[in-house]
């Protein structure tokens, strides 16, 4: 099960999540220097929040602002669920 959402447009990010044997998440940021923690931060908990564990999240940011990344998750775990 895979879900992806985004895009690699300035200020938006590109998520991808998918089924996994463990949490792992990847951040590749071009504001990863001064925001790589804020970014994990909204990752996990947003992950929290939806109750999901043991998935692998990529997230391909180009500035986006945390609603946007956290809407973007949101609507990758959607498209992961639809993925059956």
């Amino acid at each position: 099960m895979k879900g992806i959402a985004g895009s690699k447009e300035s200020n938006d990010c590109l998520i991808s999540i998918e089924t996994n044997d463990k949490t792992i998440i990847e951040i590749n940021s071009i504001v990863g220097a001064f925001f790589y923690n804020q970014i994990l931060k909204t990752i996990e908990d947003t992950l929290t929040e939806q109750g999901l564990k043991n998935v692998k999240v990529v997230v391909v940011d180009k500035g986006a602002l945390d609603y946007t990344i956290k809407s973007r998750l949101l609507t990758a775990i959607e498209r992961m669920k639809e993925d059956v």
